[in-house]
């Protein structure tokens, strides 16, 4: 798939990035080569290829899943500008 110019500066537009035009013709080559790369990676048949989460075969670690309030509320709350008791203080959003 080719990329223009014009393809090149809307995409750039709906990012919100500025691109120099002098840079959109250089841009525009290197998206349309990772376009036709992706286009090769869609005709190889996958059909019989097993989901991987890791490229060596690894049994996943677990932990006892239970339910702490985490034991560091002091931490916590140390980071706070304000506190009050167990809680911290914000400013007033409602009126």
């Amino acid at each position: 798939m080719a990329l223009d110019k014009a393809t090149v500066a809307r995409i750039a537009r709906l990012a919100r990035l500025r691109v120099p035009e002098s840079a959109e013709e250089g841009l525009a080559r290197e998206l349309s080569a990772i376009l036709g790369w992706i286009e090769q990676l869609n005709e190889v048949d996958t059909a019989g290829a097993a989901p991987m989460t890791s490229v060596v075969e690894t049994p996943l670690r677990r932990r006892d899943d239970v339910v702490t309030d985490g034991g560091r509320q002091d931490e916590v709350l140390a980071n706070a500008p304000e506190t009050a008791g167990a809680f911290f203080v914000v400013p007033k959003v409602v009126e």
